[in-house]
Order: structure tokens, then sequence, then C-alpha cells
């Protein structure tokens, strides 16, 4: 769906999407700036639906990936946008200790535990909480018990989504809890700036990535513990270039385990209290440039390797390897286990902060 540059009035639009089994409706809230460009939100996993935003020509298409029906959601969960926790990414073996105490939590991806879990963040419908027309914004809720897929202690979270008249979206993830407990919160958005379902591959787009060092994985794909620089490897973005330039060079062992990529980057300047720069991309087919921003310490870019042709997008065309990208701010996988790395424990009456940016614009 593409349409032509159209000035309107800004707010946010509420419908339904679908229901759950037991009758609950999944709403849809559409975000619209004055300028035309609009974000589609699901209460269902505080789920990025759709993000519309113009091209060099002024016209409109949907950059991320999704589904057209609620059914597919709960059909083949791949976190299409979705709110990621309580802990993004991969845990190893499915468990970790704090305070001496071993937590055993899902193992979803083979022995390991990956994006909470096989009922996590993303597979809950999270209370709106707030809608305000005139900031653009809408706020959601969850709240995970004591115990939710092995975690300890309740925890609290909401998730602000914001699209401000210069095209920036925005999501503020804000959490507390009750006990010592984990969390790791992003959100999954996979991104084609050439447009979902354009037919063309997103390993064509160009990135950069704030990060003079990655972390290398073994073969279940859980950080060694190692930090390498990226210098004279396949994993220097430092400077703009071609996703797809190195990411079928199975001669590099780092790429043959992730079968593409699918690594954190440490990001220069680690954690921060307000959201940075930390990667860029460009389409030059379209014109159009993300910019990302967090406050997170760690960016794992994932170069959509198990995308296999057997899922149907929005616009009923197939996703296929590297048709969309994933750029996932984070803290470092299986944190809970390595020491060395960031701190991902949360204590009672601390509050953990997570802000992530997209700017839209045009290449320069």
């Amino acid at each position: 769906m593409k349409r032509r540059l159209d000035l309107q009035h800004s707010g946010v639009e509420r419908s339904a999407f679908g229901q759950l089994h037991d009758g609950t409706i999944v709403e849809r809230l559409t975000l619209r700036n004055r300028s035309g460009a609009s974000a589609r939100v699901l209460s269902y996993g505080a789920t990025l639906h759709a993000v519309m935003v113009p091209d060099r020509d002024g016209i409109f298409g949907d950059v991320t990936t999704g589904y057209a029906t609620f059914d597919e959601y709960l059909a083949k969960p791949q976190f299409f946008g979705s709110s990621i926790g309580r802990y993004a990414n991969r845990i190893a073996d499915a468990a970790f200790t704090l305070d001496g105490q071993c937590y055993s939590v899902p193992a979803n991806d083979g022995t390991n535990s990956l994006h909470g879990g096989d009922d996590g963040f993303d597979k809950r419908n999270w209370t709106i909480l707030a809608v305000d027309d005139a900031a653009t914004s809408v706020t959601l809720q969850l709240v995970s018990p004591d115990g939710d897929q092995g975690y300890p202690g309740t925890m609290t979270v909401t998730a602000t989504y914001r699209l401000d008249d210069a095209n920036r979206l925005s999501v503020d993830y804000v959490a507390g809890c009750d006990a010592p407990t984990v969390v790791n919160l992003t959100n999954h958005a996979y991104w084609n700036l050439g447009g979902e379902g354009s037919g063309r591959s997103a390993l064509d787009h160009i990135l950069s990535i704030r990060a003079s060092h990655f972390l290398p994985v073994d073969a279940a794909l859980i950080p060694t513990g190692e930090i390498h620089a990226v210098d004279g490897t396949a994993f220097d973005f430092r400077r703009p270039r071609r996703i797809g330039d190195d990411v079928r060079n199975a001669r590099d062992a780092q790429i043959a385990a992730g079968r593409g990529y699918d690594h954190n980057w440490v990001l220069d300047g680690g954690r921060s209290q307000t959201p940075r720069p930390i990667a860029q991309l460009d389409d030059a087919h379209s014109g159009r440039r993300m910019t990302l921003f967090s406050t997170e310490p760690g960016l794992q870019f994932y170069s959509g390797n198990f995308l296999d042709g057997s899922t149907t997008g929005k616009t009923g065309q197939y996703y296929r390897m590297g048709d969309a990208i994933a750029l996932e701010p984070q803290n470092f996988p299986d944190a809970p286990n390595q020491p060395r790395f960031p701190t991902c424990r949360l204590e009672p009456g601390e509050t953990y902060r997570h802000s992530i940016a997209w700017q839209f614009g045009l290449i320069d």
C-alpha cells in the first residue's frame, strides 16, 4: 500500500484487529502525524505492526514486516515488531543463578531460552493505559507475575509509543519489580526501507553501526564471553557498507555459526541516560534513511537468515532470507550468566528504562 504526501490532522485512531480464543479484543492503534506518516501498534505483544513513511518522491510505503490478520500472529509467531521480555535474546541452557538460587526458564531455542520463553511478552495482550491525541502517543501496560516463565518477582512494564511531526517514532520501556530479578526489553521490528513486500532485498541496504567491538558466539549462538574488535572482520560497520557483502561468507566462522549476522555489537560509549544514535540504515532505491537511537549498551543485528519463503506478509508476498533485517537495541545476550557483561539485575525500588527511537528521513 502506497500513497502520496497528504497533509492532515495528527492523532490516534483505535480499532479492533482481532480477538483471542477467550474473546478478548486485540486493538490496533494508528498514530498519525501532520505530514501523513503513521505507525500502527497492536495491543497484542505491544507490537509495531506497520510504519508508513515517504520515499524521495513523497510516496508513502510500509517499511516493516508483519501479518495482515491477527490469526496469523497466533498461528506462526515470529516476533514481527513485538515487544520482547522478560529477557530479550538468549539465555544459555535456559537457566541462571541470582543470589545463589537457580532459576529455570523455558528452553525454546534448542537448549537455550530465547526472547522470554514460549509465552513471553510478545504473546500477551497488553492493557491500553493511555491514548494522547495531542502527543500522538499510546501507553500500554503488562503485569508479569512472580514465577512467570520461571522469572522471579512480579514485574510491571509500560511501553509508550510516540510519533512526532518530524517522522521520529519512539518507544520507551519502563519496568519495576517487587523482588530482585533480571530484565532486558527491546522491540523486534524487521525493516526493509524499500517497502514491505516490494521484492527488493534488505541485504542491498547500506548499514553503519557505531561499535568497535562485537561478541563472538558458539555454535548455539551464545556469546563465548570474549569481546572482539571488529577491525579487519566482516563485522566492521563503522563505515557505511552494503549488508550483503559478507552475509554469505561461510569462510568466516562467525558468519557460518549464524548463517549470516545474528550477533550483538558492543556499542561505543556503553549505556547512556538519553538516546544516542547507534546505527543508520539507507536504501538507495527509495532514498529512505532510518537512524536508530537507544540508551542500551548493545545492538543485536539479525540479517533475516531464517526467513525461508514460508511466511506471507501484509501485502501477500512471501518473506525470503534477507527480505528484512532486525536491529534490536538491548543489553548483551546471556548477561545473567556472564558477570563481565553489563548488569541486567533489577532491584525493588529501582526503575528500568530503555528508550528506542527510529528517525526516518531521506538520504542526503
